[in-house]
């Protein structure tokens, strides 16, 4: 007889924590502390407050990685992402209304 997991992960689901992180996202956990205090990526955190970053957060951290690889200032990037995030819940929006 198996057992049964109560538990759902999805991609907003905080699972791993930042050394994981930083190497599915190819970046130094440093960066990611600092895209953290930037608010670039706002990953979850546990009883003790370590980071715990979701899969969304990874893509993000992806997408930050590519953007500045391509010689996109950090400045640039957040105004990037938040016409992205803009973007995104207009869309939504639109789409509700129909």
């Amino acid at each position: 007889m198996g057992l049964r997991s109560s538990y759902h992960f999805d991609d907003e689901t905080p699972l791993y924590v930042i050394s994981i992180a930083a190497q599915l996202s190819g970046l130094h956990p440093q960066t990611l502390r600092q895209y953290d205090r930037m608010g670039l990526v706002s990953p979850g955190r546990t009883v003790g407050h370590n980071r715990l970053y979701s899969q969304r957060d990874i893509n993000r951290l992806r997408t930050i990685a590519s953007l500045s690889a391509e010689g996109i200032t950090l400045a640039g990037i957040e105004k990037i992402l938040f016409l992205e995030a803009a973007l995104e819940a207009a869309l939504l929006e639109i789409q509700s209304l129909r």
